[in-house]
């Protein structure tokens, strides 16, 4: 039985501007920052001669795992990748002040799709935006997700 999700885990390009942008920006945690490599990490994830850094960032009950692999080299995203292509396609975090987030991430340069829209059937206020690398985030109130 399911009891709750643990992390994310997000490939990255570059571990410190990802986690200046996780930090700084959306105001987490650093928790951790460990080397990645060696057999139990090849095992895990399928790879051979991983080698690279884990950062861990938390806020609340939300824990983000950044991975900057060195071994095997990485394929880029593509920064501009529809949020209709198949795969996981965003995260969702709650915020208290979306308003006030939102302008602040716009004032960084931070990319969103759209302004702020209200989604009366949920009763929730969302905006989808990128991260550095150009993975998908939503920014949401609560609204009726919060009593499921």
């Amino acid at each position: 039985m399911i009891t709750g999700i643990s992390h994310v885990g997000i490939s990255v390009a570059n571990l410190e501007r990802s986690i200046s942008f996780y930090r700084d920006l959306l105001g987490m945690r650093l928790i951790q920052e460990v080397p990645l490599g060696g057999a139990n990490y090849d095992a895990i994830m399928g790879l051979k001669g991983t080698q690279g850094r884990i950062a861990v960032l938390r806020t609340g009950n939300l824990e983000i795992e950044l991975l900057e692999f060195k071994r095997p080299v990485p394929r880029p995203v593509d920064p501009d990748r529809p949020v209709s292509d198949q795969g996981i396609s965003h995260f969702a975090i709650h915020v208290e002040d979306i308003a006030g987030l939102h302008a602040r991430l716009k004032a960084a340069g931070v990319r969103f799709h759209s302004a702020l829209i209200y989604f009366r059937s949920w009763a929730t206020t969302a905006a989808y935006f990128r991260d550095p690398d150009g993975h998908l985030l939503e920014l949401a109130t609560p609204g009726l997700w919060a009593i499921y």
